[in-house]
């Protein structure tokens, strides 16, 4: 008699969330680029151009304006999500770094640290070397 192997369910709002994260990472580098700029300027320009073929009509105003309402509206989120991300990368690798400064100075957790300053937080390391 064989027994059926357990398998765990994929969680889907996790690879919801994975796949969210690629997107809005894939995004956000993509609408720096000169290509993303010439894009967005080709259709500002496209849409002026067809401005006398429609005679400056309302709905010809309402187009651009409900267009560049949505792109905005997307990209804040997809862009907020891309730099939440960046910003988590960031702390953990200054985590590292610090663990790895009290580790070599046989440094402990000194609550006199948190109330410098910058400056003295740099001349204090500088002193180390």
């Amino acid at each position: 008699m064989t027994y059926p192997t357990f398998r765990p369910q994929s969680r889907p709002h996790l690879n919801l969330e994975a796949r969210f994260q690629s997107l809005s990472r894939r995004i956000a580098d993509f609408s720096g680029t000169a290509i993303a700029f010439t894009c967005a300027a080709s259709s500002i320009l496209i849409w002026l151009i067809t401005g006398p073929l429609f005679h400056y009509s309302d709905g010809w105003q309402l187009v651009i304006n409900t267009g560049t309402t949505i792109i905005t509206f997307l990209m804040v989120f997809l862009i907020q999500n891309a730099q939440n991300e960046d910003t988590r990368e960031l702390h953990a690798k200054l985590d590292a770094v610090l663990q790895e400064l009290w580790a070599e100075r046989n440094m402990i957790h000194d609550p006199e640290l948190l109330q410098l300053t910058p400056e003295e937080l740099l001349g204090e390391a500088r002193a180390g070397d």
